[in-house]
């Protein structure tokens, strides 16, 4: 059996190691699923998602020239949270809604609330006599 990017395979895990687990493919060929493919959330320990002789369902990522075969179990599940593109914004000062701000956004709020911090610094100099005047 040709194994082909893209494919659909099942197979067993046949070990586990920090970085990823070992899967054996139809035609006595062994793939690797990387950690980072295992699952759509983050995997801190793998053996808390794989065992030794699971049957999973890979799918073919990529088939290097010295015949290492990339696999992922990640991409032959649905995404629980897919990425929508759009951020909840939670600044400093509420916020809430949902917007990506572009850097100027940034720049310009930034800006505003320097303005608004020396001002309110100056305020409270001017109160207490200045700066570094002596009292006597």
């Amino acid at each position: 059996m040709s194994i082909e990017v893209g494919s659909k395979l099942s197979g067993k895990v046949t070990g586990i190691t920090h970085f990823g687990a070992f899967v054996l493919l139809p035609g006595g060929v062994t793939g690797l699923v990387h950690i980072s493919e295992i699952s759509h959330s983050y995997v801190k320990d793998i053996h808390e998602h794989l065992k030794i002789n699971d049957e999973v369902t890979v799918k073919v990522i990529n088939v290097d020239k010295d015949g290492k075969i990339g696999l992922s179990i990640r991409q032959t599940m649905e995404n629980p949270n897919p990425p929508s593109g759009e951020r909840p914004y939670r600044g400093r000062h509420g916020g809430g809604g949902f917007h990506r701000q572009s850097f100027e956004d940034k720049l310009s709020r930034f800006m505003k609330d320097s303005e608004d911090r020396l001002q309110a610094l100056r305020r409270s100099e001017s109160k207490r006599g200045g700066r570094g005047g002596r009292r006597g």
